[in-house]
């Protein structure tokens, strides 16, 4: 799921597609059912596409997101829209740790 916030100002979305290239950006608001499309401009770097555009989000609704390259599907995922402070985490710092006996599996913000 990605976290984006209603504000007027671009926000980037980066993901790992399907194709290495996309056109645009279908968002469907999951309680009203609106469909928007944004025609958006896409860079490629070590096979992330990337886009800086302004979504129209409304805070606390969820959207389903399709990134298209012309007709064809190139990512899919859900939007959730918030205005509140977002962590990320992690599970053990973003490092394989070796099977042990005692099974501690820690979570670092």
């Amino acid at each position: 799921m990605i976290i984006l916030k209603e504000q007027i100002e671009p926000q980037e979305l980066t993901f790992i597609p399907r194709e290495l290239n996309a056109t645009t950006i279908v968002l469907r608001n999951e309680t009203t059912a609106e469909i928007s499309t944004i025609q958006a401009t896409f860079s490629l770097s070590s096979y992330y596409l990337t886009t800086t555009t302004i979504f129209d989000l409304k805070e606390f609704t969820f959207y389903n997101l399709t990134v298209l390259n012309n007709a064809d599907v190139v990512y899919k995922d859900k939007i959730f829209c918030t205005n509140q402070v977002v962590k990320e985490y992690t599970v053990n710092k973003n490092q394989y740790v070796s099977n042990d006996t005692n099974n501690e599996y820690k979570i670092y913000e």
